[in-house]
């Protein structure tokens, strides 16, 4: 099995800095674009992940780069073969660990008091796929042409039973979220060839309708096009793409 990637992070029409970043395997993407193809077989670990970072100023974007660049040495130093159980597991205790960094840095400078970040990802690991979400930041699945959301937002208009987004989280890393959690699913047998799969921040699920993204991606649209769609449409806020075809 192979995957193909394509990657993009924006700054959008409104905000003067980009508090969003995009983990693409060991690379970071921020006011940037990438692509890459890798034959997933031959390696033991590959992660795509999004993290839509909060705070004002440029703390977001701290929280986002801290929260990814943790993550990823963390994620590349696992040992090889944990169980699916044993590596949820995992998942939690460095979820535990990267809230306690994040509010270090508010205690030891006031400007990061409160500073926090989304996350969403796909994961290969030990060669089966998982995909994990701790805000609201979002994955997609496009199957057969229907694009439907995997991931449920943890915001404010779920925990109410409205359906207009909110951007008021009531999950997420950092933040002043003592009690996070992370939603975790092992969805291999929902990856099948010709699947693409669409994480997002919220700076395009609030200017691109599922509708028109589910048309954009059936004519083949990459990151970038994605992208510029929130922006034609506003651009009020960052926004970072990254879809992974499966071949």
């Amino acid at each position: 099995m192979k995957i193909s990637i394509t990657a993009a992070s924006m700054t959008g029409c409104v905000r003067k800095n980009n508090e969003d970043m995009i983990l693409v395997d060991k690379k970071f993407i921020r006011n940037d674009i990438h692509c890459t193809m890798v034959d997933i077989d031959r390696m033991d670990r590959y992660i795509v992940a999004v993290a839509d970072g909060m705070g004002g100023h440029s703390c977001g974007e701290v929280a986002s780069q801290v929260v990814l660049q943790n993550l990823s040495f963390f994620f590349n130093d696992l040992p090889t073969n944990l169980k699916p159980g044993d590596f949820n597991e995992a998942i939690c205790e460095w979820l535990n660990s990267i809230n306690n960094i994040i509010a270090s840095k508010g205690r030891e400078e006031s400007r990061f008091r409160g500073m926090g970040t989304t996350l969403v990802a796909l994961l290969n690991y030990n060669h089966q796929f998982y995909w994990m979400n701790c805000g609201d930041s979002r994955l997609y699945r496009l199957h057969d042409q229907q694009l439907k959301q995997l991931t449920t937002d943890h915001s404010l208009n779920n925990l109410v039973g409205i359906d207009e987004h909110s951007s008021i989280l009531t999950n997420c890393i950092g933040g002043g979220c003592k009690t996070s959690y992370i939603d975790m699913m092992l969805c291999t047998a929902d990856v099948q060839p010709g699947d693409v799969f669409l994480l997002c921040s919220d700076g395009l699920t609030d200017m691109v309708k599922p509708d028109r993204l589910q048309q954009l991606m059936n004519e083949g649209a990459d990151a970038t096009r994605l992208c510029n769609a929130a922006i034609d449409a506003g651009g009020y806020d960052n926004v970072s793409v990254a879809l992974v075809k499966i071949l």
